[in-house]
């Protein structure tokens, strides 16, 4: 049976600029490898925890689709409470986009219901934001004009619709 072979913890810095790196060439299954890498040597390690979460969420709607799941446990090993809820709403705007390319019926009500979650999220990070960090407003904002663009709706059912926990 193969083995996967341990990073040094020299090599993290490294290793981390390779992820990022990777994620930018639109390659996120590479990324994530390399961040689950990267935790096994160090598991609190900030930078490699934010890149596996976005590399799982840039590969959402993709054959190669990663867990919503594994995503919203991830963030709950966040330590800032701005990151937790910024990454958060990142998941669930992402989970959202994700959702229209599905050819599925309320595919439009269930997209709206993760834009709005996301929402939710962004304005809790807005109210702890750092001075100079206004990335949850301009996110925030980005909802809202995915949510006009697509011309999405909140579902007339009393229950609403409930997202899909995995895309």
């Amino acid at each position: 049976m193969l083995e996967l072979k341990p990073l040094s913890n020299d090599s993290i810095p490294k290793a981390v600029i390779r992820a990022k790196h990777y994620r930018l060439l639109n390659e996120p299954w590479q990324a994530e490898s390399i961040c689950r890498d990267i935790l096994k040597v160090d598991p609190g390690h900030k930078l490699a925890l934010l890149y596996l979460i976005l590399a799982i969420t840039d590969q959402f709607g993709t054959e190669k689709s990663s867990s919503y799941s594994e995503a919203k446990d991830l963030c709950e090993q966040l330590i800032d409470e701005y990151d937790r809820y910024y990454y958060r709403g990142i998941i669930e705007e992402r989970s959202g986009k994700a959702t229209l390319k599905r050819a599925t019926p309320r595919v439009k009500y269930i997209a709206y219901e993760y834009y709005r979650r996301a929402m939710d999220f962004f304005e809790k990070a807005e109210k702890i934001q750092p001075k100079d960090n206004q990335d949850a407003i301009l996110r925030w904002n980005a909802c809202v004009r995915g949510i006009q663009e697509f011309d999405l709706k909140p579902s007339r059912d009393e229950n609403r619709v409930q997202p899909f926990l995995d895309v």
